[in-house]
């Protein structure tokens, strides 16, 4: 899951990737109004965390930005003021949840942890895929009830395909949503292929079907059909 922090304190803003980034999520950070309303448009998130009081705009305007452009991304808003008139105007403007500073970081994990439920998950927490279940709370995978074994990268790869099930993905969005933005920009993408090739066989292994399919020219659906 990939995840923007938009936070003008360094200290905070540093603290909250650092944390995210052990939890597993792709956690990337813009730390004033400018950078973040180039990166919203520039490439999408699972979930966008925004503090309301930005350098050079309001938190409250690029959720504005985010619900004109229609992001399917989970949108939580942090302020330092607990003020009930931000937050009913960030709920009514469309966020999903609200945290006032200072906040514990495990609050605001489990925060995060709940808007990707609701929004990708239905509020469940498995998704199912035929055999295949995942257990995001936990980042464990199971086939025919069997727990497998997958490296960061396959475990990112398979909860990618699953929340997009059916769906073709390109090898840029693949790359962009599991190892960062940075990799959006390459001309080369023959990385994964390793990546899905060692995904596809643990599955299989495992009593599995062979559910990824390439789509030539393009990248990879996640389909039984």
């Amino acid at each position: 899951m990939k995840i923007l922090v938009i936070e003008d304190e360094k200290g905070l803003r540093e603290s909250i990737q650092q944390y995210l980034d052990y939890q597993g999520y792709v956690c990337e950070t813009a730390d004033n109004f400018l950078s973040a309303k180039e990166k919203i448009s520039a490439f999408s998130y699972d979930c966008i965390v925004v503090d309301i009081g930005l350098p050079y705009g309001s938190g409250l305007d690029l959720v504005r930005e985010l619900k004109h452009m229609e992001s399917e991304a989970g949108i939580i808003i942090i302020s330092a003021k607990n003020s009930l008139d931000d937050k009913l105007t960030g709920l009514e403007l469309g966020s999903d949840d609200y945290i006032t500073k200072p906040f514990h970081l495990s609050e605001l994990n489990a925060r995060i942890n709940a808007v990707l439920r609701r929004r990708n998950f239905g509020g469940n927490k498995a998704i199912s895929f035929n055999e295949i279940r995942l257990f995001p709370d936990a980042k464990r995978v199971t086939v025919n009830e069997k727990v497998l074994d997958l490296t960061e990268k396959e475990y990112r790869l398979l909860e990618y395909f699953l929340v997009n099930q059916r769906r073709a993905l390109t090898k840029q969005a693949i790359a962009s949503h599991v190892w960062g933005d940075e990799y959006d920009y390459l001309n080369n993408y023959d990385f994964i292929y390793t990546h899905i090739k060692n995904l596809r066989k643990k599955l299989v292994d495992a009593g599995g079907s062979d559910y990824i399919k390439t789509v030539y020219g393009s990248g990879y659906r996640f389909t039984d059909n």
